[in-house]
């Protein structure tokens, strides 16, 4: 038990250290004019806007940083990862917020979405700011480094903790039309989502991959893709 809570203990610095940095990247406004500079992700200080998620942007290395709420976005990129803005679908929410940022893990027609719900306790945002396990096929440089799938660390409810978060999935063709994937419906949104890959659908509707290793299923059909393209 005690090896367990050193090795969580550890992950947790690491994924707030690694939060806390500026890394280059852009963000476009609601006007659709695309700034590039440095991006922090996951500020741990309060937002412009209460129920907002929101980012830190700074021109250079030596300007004076701003705050950037959900509002005032449509996207932002760090690397080659890619977060759009997002209400939470249904009745549902992400730490109490009512906007906040989701990550494009496949840009599809059907695009999958990705975020950390945090489903009890107070504070926090949904975007990359919790202790999750990193999963085989690591994706991105940015708060979802490997993506789970469903699966949660229970950091304690009450007060100001977070209680249990989870790396849960969404589809759709655009935010508005997310729900979210479920070990029931796996099976059929992702070998429609990955459709034009025979291989990979077989290898889904066998059960060689479910909701618990997207990484890897992800790493593979994006290593698929690209050897068809090379040919």
């Amino acid at each position: 038990m005690r090896s367990i809570l050193i090795i969580l203990f550890c992950m947790l610095i690491a994924v707030s250290a690694k939060s806390q940095k500026w890394q280059p990247g852009s963000f476009t406004d609601i006007k659709g004019n695309k700034v590039s500079g440095l991006i922090r992700e996951n500020p741990t200080k309060k937002g412009p806007i209460a129920d907002e998620g929101y980012i830190e942007f700074k021109d250079n290395s030596k300007a004076n940083p701003y705050k950037l709420s959900a509002s005032d976005l449509k996207s932002f990129m760090i690397g080659r990862d890619s977060f759009v803005v997002a209400h939470a679908p249904g009745n549902s929410n992400w730490s109490k917020k009512e906007l906040d940022f989701v990550q494009v893990a496949l840009d599809e027609e059907t695009k999958l979405y990705v975020a950390d719900v945090a489903t009890g306790g107070g504070g926090g945002g949904g975007l990359g700011s919790v202790v999750q396990p990193e999963f085989g096929g690591g994706i991105g440089t940015g708060g979802y480094g490997g993506f789970g799938g469903g699966v949660g660390i229970n950091l304690g409810g009450g007060g100001g903790g977070r209680g249990k978060v989870i790396t849960t999935f969404y589809y759709g063709t655009n935010t508005a039309t997310m729900q979210q994937l479920t070990p029931i419906n796996f099976k059929d949104v992702m070998s429609d989502i990955m459709g034009d890959e025979p291989d990979v659908v077989d290898k889904i509707q066998s059960g060689q991959y479910n909701i618990y290793n997207m990484g890897k299923l992800i790493a593979y059909f994006e290593q698929v893709k690209a050897a068809h393209k090379q040919q």
